[in-house]
């Protein structure tokens, strides 16, 4: 079982926090993980954003998936895994950075847009799928290509999603999400990341639940 399913099990949703900075995070990461995330990206074009990710580890790192965003060359991998991240999450399904995180021991999760990008990076190692961009890719897209996939495949939409959009992704497959900027964006305090935190997570367990 990859690394990754654990952290899926105990809520599929990883928050994307471009644009914070290192002395934001921590406060913004703890409301966070008060109401139960447990995957946490900072892209690469964040201000500083290894430096966050090394204060990220170093705070919760025991009991949170950390790592990058917008991870586009195989050189940035290896910053990522000093600083303590162990997931890779790409816009794109560069072979080599694929295999570069898989060598460094991290999960990785290329985007995708097509079958074709889907299977080719399964092949090259990936954890997951990021269906990327989502407002592009419709539910019945992912149904479709959930035809094809193997059961075991794990879509994850990422682009444009809130908490009345998930029920239609859920319904055609996936198997979580990666949330932007109606989770953050830059300039919330942490007190609004965590209310909208909230949000995300009652609409995914009324999901779940029903």
């Amino acid at each position: 079982m990859s690394e990754l399913q654990p952290y899926l099990d105990r809520l599929p949703l990883i928050a994307i926090l471009r644009g914070v900075t290192p002395d934001e995070i921590l406060p913004i990461a703890g409301e966070l993980v008060a109401g139960g995330f447990s995957i946490i990206e900072v892209p690469l074009n964040s201000p500083n954003a290894v430096e966050s990710i090394r204060r990220l580890t170093a705070e919760h790192g025991d009991r949170v998936l950390i790592g990058a965003g917008t991870v586009t060359r195989p050189d940035q991998v290896d910053d990522v895994a000093r600083a303590g991240g162990r997931i890779i999450v790409m816009p794109h399904a560069d072979f080599e950075v694929i295999r570069a995180a898989k060598a460094a021991g991290l999960v990785c999760a290329p985007g995708i847009a097509t079958p074709t990008e889907g299977f080719a990076a399964l092949g090259a190692g990936a954890d997951a799928l990021k269906l990327f961009p989502a407002e592009l890719l419709p539910p019945t897209v992912l149904k479709a290509m959930r035809s094809v996939f193997s059961k075991e495949t794990r879509f994850l939409p990422v682009g444009g999603i809130t908490p009345q959009t998930m029920a239609s992704y859920r319904a055609a497959g996936a198997a979580g999400f990666g949330l932007g900027s109606a989770l953050y964006k830059p300039g919330m305090g942490a007190a609004e990341v965590g209310a909208n935190a909230r949000a995300f997570v009652k609409a995914w367990r009324d999901l779940d639940a029903g």
